[in-house]
């Protein structure tokens, strides 16, 4: 039985112990929330040594880090290294998109790496193990796409994305309207492709339920994918994106119906008016389903800075309601990222969970801040350096611009307010 299952029969299972202590808060809340459809705990049956991770209403803001081969950087050893680095970071859930060299080994290898959720993109795989087999995404039989998936799931893969909201009726609507940036989701271009190109249904919609028992027989949560997303301000919050938002909010529900774990994907790039109504709109038409964000970025000229914008935006989002952010580096839209780039992509969107944390009265948000603020009045330096996002950084600043033993720093010296007002008093 799968977690939901569970839940919905008001059965506490290890895993939402384990949820509850980490989060803490009582166990039968996360029953309750499991079963209301509100919280997921992606949890493959097969995946052993698992550490167990709740995303959804009430919970602290989960953080994923993209890692992964592509067709030009294929190295597998760099990517469980991102991985581990990720980890390390304070990264929630790990997901593998690889696209280049052996990539059932990269996943097998990532999956034992770190203890974290994995997820994946099922299509990716199946659409360059097509190209390889037939020569072109074309050939791909919808029995080779389900192989894959159930592949992925046999394997321990904790929750996939899955684009079946890009239909014709909605590839329609985006031709009809038009777009600055089309389709940017490559799962999404990939389904595209394949669906004009032999005037088909994508099979991921047209056999939903098939995909909801491969999905219950294993417990792998889905993550219904945004394949529409904008991939720019000028086309956020269009027909196309509205359109697959309601089909996915159809899906929610059979997959609940189904006893699937289920959880929505959601923009992209939206300007800052924007993102709240998007996170309302999500929350209505998919029933408090939780809802997962990539950013979003607020503004489209930024390369090289894109973790900064996605960190702005993903603040907006958590505090509006948004349950998970998907990690941006500054290297996206430019190239893969490096081991210091996906630390920085991790701590950035960790930055923007905790902020929305405070605001959403998330147990022992407030408590972590009001801790460093006490220890910065004492001139703490060594319990502020523990209480860091990023203790390691914090550290090496400190230790390489104050002289050991100096109870203040080189900002204000022997002129530090906090040193002033106590003496003083």
């Amino acid at each position: 039985m799968t977690q939901l299952e569970r839940a919905m029969r008001g059965e506490v299972t290890p895993e939402m112990e384990k949820v509850a202590k980490e989060e803490g808060i009582g166990p039968d809340m996360v029953c309750q929330r499991i079963a209301e459809g509100r919280a997921i705990i992606p949890a493959n049956l097969h995946h052993k040594g698992l550490k167990p991770m709740g995303i959804g209403q009430g919970l602290r803001t989960k953080v994923n880090a993209n890692v992964g081969t592509s067709s030009d950087c294929p190295d597998l050893e760099k990517e469980v290294e991102k991985a581990k680095a990720a980890a390390r970071a304070g990264t929630d859930t790990i997901m593998d998109l690889s696209t280049g060299g052996d990539i059932d080994r990269v996943r097998e290898a990532i999956l034992k790496a770190t203890p974290l959720p994995l997820g994946t993109v099922p299509i990716y795989q199946a659409a360059i193990e097509a190209i390889r087999r037939h020569g072109s995404l074309t050939g791909m039989e919808e029995d080779e796409l389900f192989e894959v998936i159930e592949r992925h799931a046999k394997g321990g893969v904790d929750f996939i994305t899955v684009h079946c909201g890009v239909t014709l009726e909605t590839i329609n609507r985006l031709q009809q309207q038009g777009r600055i940036t089309d389709i940017v989701s490559r799962g999404g271009a990939f389904l595209n492709c394949w669906m004009v190109r032999n005037n088909r249904e994508n099979p991921l919609y047209q056999s939903y339920d098939r995909l909801l028992e491969i999905a219950r027989d294993h417990d792998v949560t889905l993550s219904l994918g945004d394949g529409l997303r904008p991939g720019c301000l000028a086309d956020a919050t269009d027909r196309a994106q509205i359109q697959e938002l309601i089909l996915l909010g159809e899906l929610v529900e059979r997959a609940w119906a189904a006893g699937v774990q289920v959880m929505v994907e959601g923009p992209g790039h939206v300007p800052l008016d924007q993102i709240e109504a998007n996170i309302k709109l999500e929350k209505r038409l998919c029933k408090g389903a939780p809802f997962y964000v990539l950013g979003p970025l607020v503004t489209d000229v930024a390369p090289g800075y894109d973790h900064i914008t996605a960190a702005i935006g993903g603040a907006l989002a958590a505090a509006a309601g948004a349950d998970y952010i998907c990690y941006v580096t500054p290297s996206e839209h430019l190239g893969l990222p490096t081991l210091e780039e996906v630390k920085e992509g991790v701590i950035a969107a960790r930055i923007a969970g905790h902020a929305a944390d405070l605001v959403k009265g998330i147990p022992g948000a407030w408590a972590w801040d009001e801790e460093m603020a006490r220890e910065r009045k004492a001139l703490r330096w060594d319990r502020q350096i523990e209480l860091s996002i990023d203790p390691e950084k914090a550290g090496r600043y400190r230790k390489e611009r104050v002289p050991e033993g100096e109870d203040t720093c080189t900002m204000c010296g022997e002129f530090c307010a906090m040193k002033l007002t106590s003496e003083l008093r």
